[in-house]
């Protein structure tokens, strides 16, 4: 009784742990050379526009110091905080569309299969997104150069002149999520057609995980 009481308790105590499931194949969008290299630059535009939240947040505190602790508001202060918080979310946008971190509206789209989300994601980027991100960039264009040929300034007597500069902000970080979407349109087409032709990522960059370039 003993000996085989004692052999199932060391059995039991010996017994390797199941292994982890695999994650399943294909899980994400595969890369190609230019999606890759496309998806790094945006990425790279993103973390380094990131920095302007710090100052955001420098310009916003030093507003409240100003306007509660001395008792002396500042205009051009207000407007450089909004400045750089337009520029940090227009630069970033791009960013988000890499990482697919953006907001999704389509409720039923994580009930298909991978293919089927590619060839839904490929006909809304190629009719609906490039299209008004060119339309929008096409405007966007004149209206910042019309501030700069006007030497456009804030309508305020203390504001901040040189307004062409945050305006030009717009169409380039519209740009951006151009380049990211047309990114995201290639990878769909590498999944659905093999073409361009898949090619392996660093660890790290899955084509099951967010790339992180």
């Amino acid at each position: 009784m003993f000996p085989d009481y004692v052999e199932v308790i060391v059995t039991h105590e010996h017994e390797s742990p199941k292994a982890p499931v695999p994650a399943q194949a294909g899980s994400g969008l595969p890369y190609n050379r230019l999606s890759w290299w496309l998806d790094r630059f945006v990425a790279g535009v993103g973390k380094l526009s990131s920095w302007l939240w710090i100052a955001v947040l420098v310009v916003v505190l030093a507003n409240v110091f100003s306007r509660f602790v001395l008792n002396a508001g500042s205009i051009w202060l207000e407007e450089l905080s909004w400045h750089f918080f337009g520029a940090a979310m227009m630069l970033t946008l791009g960013f988000a569309v890499v990482k697919d971190d953006h907001v999704r509206v389509d409720v039923l789209r994580e009930r298909f299969s991978l293919k089927w989300q590619a060839r839904i994601e490929l006909a809304a980027i190629l009719l609906l997104a490039l299209p008004i991100v060119y339309l929008m960039v096409e405007t966007l264009i004149p209206y910042a150069y019309s501030s700069y040929v006007y030497n456009e300034r804030s309508q305020a007597p203390s504001g901040l002149p040189y307004r062409f500069i945050f305006k030009s902000v717009l169409p380039i970080g519209m740009t951006l999520v151009g380049i990211a979407l047309a990114s995201r349109a290639l990878r769909c087409c590498t999944l659905l057609f093999r073409f361009p032709r898949e090619i392996a990522t660093p660890e790290g960059y899955g084509n099951g995980e967010h790339p992180h370039p």
